[in-house]
């Protein structure tokens, strides 16, 4: 398979996520159905689909915000959908990004990203904050470490929400959708973070309607209609030569 900047994926690598038979239902209804589907370390999964089609839905259960009816989610082979899961503990290696940005607003930026590593994991705080002060740096926003939230712009909290989730080390980022509450000229400094993880070899399943944000990052395409998977495709060939009639009208939106 191949990868971002045309690496080849490791067919051989570990399978950090594996999802069988996975159903969900709200009040009878339907929202996600017999879904199957595994995730490597190092492979970057972006799942495409129409409003309503049960992406949000997968990711909240892969981090156990949402309990499915049946079916199994196993992460390093544990069953997570199992009674007695340690969540707390496992979220810390299954991090997840969503639209909102849920900062501490009487928090600096510091303080936000700092809390979780030192309260939750009681690491050492000056070895966390050396950790912070690398990941701001990296995404440009370093001197806005004694900010706090009202004081940055949208594009600034999304991409802090996201230092936050790292900080912990998670061995999987799930991104929901981080650009939908964003102005159009912020939506590329949040996504050329993501980008970047990806060339880094982060595990991650991304929820978007960035296609060409996909097409960039993606290893694999993952194509969601009412529940189910469509299709499941490397994304030159999903783009291209989609097979689903389905996954056809969607690009068709997009012009392809």
């Amino acid at each position: 398979m191949e990868g971002i900047g045309g690496v080849v994926m490791d067919q051989e690598k570990e399978i950090l996520l594996d999802i069988t038979s996975l159903y969900k239902e709200y009040g009878g209804v339907m929202v996600l159905y017999d879904l199957n589907l595994s995730v490597r370390s190092g492979e970057v999964i972006v799942v495409l689909g129409p409003s309503g089609c049960g992406k949000s839905t997968l990711l909240r259960c892969i981090n156990g915000l949402e309990k499915a009816q049946a079916g199994e989610i196993r992460f390093h082979n544990e069953n997570l959908t199992k009674e007695g899961v340690n969540w707390p503990k496992i979220r810390q290696q299954i991090g997840m990004v969503f639209q909102s940005y849920d900062l501490f607003p009487h928090m600096t930026v510091f303080d936000n990203i700092i809390l979780g590593p030192v309260k939750v994991q009681k690491r050492d705080e000056r070895e966390v904050m050396e950790q912070a002060k690398q990941l701001l740096a990296r995404v440009g926003l370093l001197e806005r470490r004694d900010a706090y939230p009202r004081q940055l712009s949208g594009g600034q909290k999304q991409r802090i929400a996201i230092i936050r989730a790292l900080c912990m080390n998670p061995e999987i980022m799930l991104f929901d959708e981080v650009t939908a509450a964003l102005d159009p000229e912020m939506i590329r400094e949040v996504l050329d973070v993501i980008l970047d993880l990806a060339k880094q070899g982060m595990t991650m399943v991304i929820v978007t309607h960035e296609i060409s944000f996909a097409q960039a990052v993606a290893d694999r395409v993952v194509f969601l209609d009412q529940g189910r998977i469509c299709e499941t495709a490397e994304p030159k060939t999903f783009f291209s030569q989609p097979k689903s009639e389905r996954a056809r009208q969607f690009l068709n939106i997009f012009q392809y």
